[in-house]
């Protein structure tokens, strides 16, 4: 989410309004900015850690969690219709999310706006990589194209039982299921990617009006560290950081005691982030921190060790330091691999194999092997320079905006 906190900011700071349009838990990501809120009726982290959400954990397989996520999706998104079309009422084009884009279309279609997706994820079938929120890596060219095709209807299903209603409301006529997308694929509805080409290069089979944009950085409201945390890093060398972000984990506390253990034997001092896993480490040599601007914490890391999400991943390029993923679901470990094709991590450490040794064996590779931390160096340098904003300002003056 923290993303379009920075997307908006900047179109906000162009002569725009802008009004953020999600749960009410990521409000305070946007004070100060200029983005004005409107919250949905909805607490993804309740969610997740009901007793229906933690049975993500149960799937071994990417496909097994997103099929279990999908169910979820599909008994909540019914709560979040109505305040979706009163936010695009008051709305003269609708940016969205790949998250909510079918049920979004829809009611920009209704509503007689324009709009444009704006998804943190290259979730467009194509050869060249399998779905990214099936764990990336490729099966082959046409099987990858294939089951691009498959995530997109699959997602499409999520929407099956608000949509009719939903284009009742609105005078719509019904459409068969996937007419709608197919629809949008004709007529090459616009979608910006907000990650680096540098990071993953556009397919070359991609439709034209597909866009890698370049990332948009989070607003961030602070303008220094806090004083403990400054002071923790003046007391020794540069610690590494350790978070799981929005990631929910079965137990925090099995997890924080292998994460510490990790870093001492890596002769590794630790900032901990909480996170909603709920993570803690206690000791000279930890520090835990509850949520702090990654834009601010991360260039004082000797590594960051984290969930490899879209957001997260990209703070810690932006930084130019070393990482070692731990990839808990979904498209977690299509960023690992693509670090590790980078080489700015030594490998990728699953959270369901996740252990003492096998944490602390990447670590001091990524923290004492030079060619990590130059690698790293060399693109968090490339990626400062990228104006990921600039493509979909633009493309908003050409709609009118």
């Amino acid at each position: 989410m923290a993303p379009y906190t920075g997307l908006g900011h900047r179109l906000v700071r162009s002569g725009h309004e802008v009004t953020l349009v999600t749960h009410a838990r990521f409000e305070p990501l946007v004070a100060g900015s200029g983005v004005r809120f409107h919250s949905l009726p909805v607490d993804p982290r309740a969610e997740l850690e009901s007793p229906r959400g933690r049975g993500l954990h149960r799937s071994a397989s990417e496909a097994g969690k997103l099929l279990r996520l999908a169910d979820l999706a599909r008994r909540i998104v019914g709560r979040m219709t109505e305040d979706l079309i009163t936010a695009g009422r008051d709305s003269e084009i609708l940016l969205l999310s790949a998250s909510l884009a079918p049920l979004g279309h829809a009611i920009a279609e209704g509503l007689r706006l324009p709009s444009m997706g704006v998804f943190l994820q290259p979730l467009a079938g194509t050869r060249e990589f399998a779905p990214p929120v099936l764990g990336g890596g490729s099966w082959g060219p046409a099987v990858n194209r294939l089951a691009g095709h498959g995530v997109c209807l699959a997602t499409e299903h999520i929407f099956t039982g608000a949509l009719p209603g939903v284009r009742r409301r609105l005078g719509l006529p019904p459409v068969r299921a996937g007419a709608a997308r197919r629809a949008r694929e004709r007529r090459r509805w616009p979608v910006h990617h907000g990650f680096s080409p540098l990071v993953v290069p556009r397919p070359r089979d991609w439709r034209p009006g597909l866009s890698v944009s370049g990332y948009w950085w989070p607003y961030d409201t602070e303008a220094q560290l806090p004083d403990r945390i400054r002071e923790f890093l003046d007391t020794g060398p540069a610690p590494v950081f350790v978070g799981l972000g929005s990631a929910t984990v079965p137990d925090a506390g099995r997890l924080s005691a292998q994460v510490v253990a990790a870093l001492r034997r890596a002769g590794l001092r630790g900032v901990i982030q909480r996170g909603w896993g709920g993570l803690a480490a206690a000791g000279d040599d930890m520090l835990t921190v509850d949520e702090v601007p990654h834009a601010l914490l991360f260039p004082h890391m000797a590594a960051v060790v984290h969930h490899a999400g879209a957001g997260t991943t990209a703070a810690g390029l932006r930084a130019g330091v070393p990482a070692v993923p731990v990839p808990v679901q979904f498209d977690a470990g299509f960023w690992s691999a693509r670090l590790v094709a980078l080489g700015v991590a030594p490998g990728v450490v699953p959270l369901r194999r996740l252990t003492a040794d096998a944490l602390a064996s990447a670590l001091v590779r990524a923290t004492r092997e030079p060619g990590y931390r130059e690698r790293a160096r060399v693109l968090g340098v490339r990626i400062r320079t990228e104006d990921g904003a600039a493509p979909v300002l633009a493309a908003l003056e050409r709609l009118g905006g």
